[in-house]
């Protein structure tokens, strides 16, 4: 009669040793992940086939002890946040990795009234087997929550405060530094930038990008004023650097809404884009080609967030350590700048 060892399925610890890698690369040859070389796949494939090992395994086995769901979390004050394109994109590619795994993505809005209690009890009972928490805004009690919960979980964009083991992010700083400098590039010196809520990493991190590019240029900042990432808070900021500042010929937005807005503002003051004034969002949303101009803006990947998010979720479940994992954005040059 065989043993319980010689009768057990192999496990993804045997697959590495076979395979000689890391038990993170066998993950992610399983689950289809990307940033791993042809040579280390390969002798992955060629363990799983030897040892008779079947992919998911070691996913599907969590079922017996916990829910086989993963729930994506969002702060915000009503349903309407999930119409935001940001979120919808992340929401798209954290589905795709995890249709490719036994897992179930559950949507939980985390309202400041019942919402946080009831995501509070839902993870304290187990509901889910990990977390992944979008756009934390200063110390956000979800944080504190998640902890709590003793439960895997990745932040999408890290939080203000800390910097937690499992993350994945865009480089905010480098897209606003590339924004600043083409202005820079195109001869513009008296810049502006609106600025996205100052207890969010993703707002700091773009004001530190567009600081750090005039500084190597010599400049200062010509004024900053504070935004919201909306379409009216953009317009209300521009509205206030024309009050102040007249003579300025360029702005910086933190994102593609409040650019928007501020379009908007500069055409009804008489404005012209980009010959008075140049100005450049970030995010490259759906927006940016309906502008009048188009917008020159900074693209981030935000549906590859929402994939590497679930991706390195998954890996975590399945024990392994992923490294946390910074996303690169490019300019996106069109009309506006």
């Amino acid at each position: 009669m065989p043993s319980s060892a010689e009768s057990r399925p192999p496990t993804l610890d045997e697959v590495a040793a076979r395979a000689g890698v890391s038990r993170t690369v066998v993950s992610r040859v399983v689950n289809n992940g990307p940033h791993v070389s042809r040579a280390k796949r390969d002798a992955v494939e060629k363990a799983i086939r030897e040892l008779g090992y079947t992919p998911n395994r070691a996913a599907r086995s969590l079922v017996t002890r916990q829910s086989g769901v993963v729930v994506l979390v969002v702060s915000g004050d009503g349903p309407e946040v999930f119409a935001d394109p940001f979120f919808a994109q992340i929401i798209v590619g954290a589905s795709a990795t995890l249709e490719k795994t036994p897992l179930h993505l559950m949507l939980s809005l985390a309202t400041p009234t019942h919402g946080r209690q009831r995501l509070r009890d839902f993870l304290q009972t187990r509901g889910a087997d990990g977390v992944m928490l979008v756009a934390m805004r200063g110390d956000d009690p979800l944080i504190t929550i998640a902890e709590r919960s003793g439960l895997p979980t990745v932040f999408v964009g890290l939080p203000l405060n800390g910097t937690p083991p499992s993350y994945v992010e865009v480089d905010n700083a480098g897209g606003s530094r590339a924004a600043t400098e083409h202005l820079l590039r195109g001869g513009r010196r008296r810049i502006v930038m609106i600025t996205g809520p100052e207890d969010t990493s993703v707002g700091r991190e773009r004001r530190r990008g567009f600081t750090e590019a005039l500084l190597l240029a010599g400049l200062a900042p010509y004024a900053i004023e504070p935004g919201d990432f909306l379409q009216d808070g953009g317009a209300t900021a521009m509205r206030a650097l024309l009050s102040t500042h007249p003579d300025l010929d360029a702005v910086v937005a933190a994102n593609d809404n409040m650019a928007a807005g501020a379009l908007r503002v500069l055409r009804d003051a008489g404005r012209s884009v980009p010959g008075d004034v140049a100005v450049v969002g970030f995010d490259d949303q759906p927006i940016a080609m309906h502008t009048d101009p188009k917008l020159t803006t900074v693209y981030q990947p935000v549906q590859a967030l929402g994939r590497e998010a679930a991706r390195m979720l998954v890996d975590l479940l399945d024990g392994a350590k992923p490294e946390p994992f910074i996303l690169p954005t490019r300019l996106i040059v069109r009309e506006s700048a």
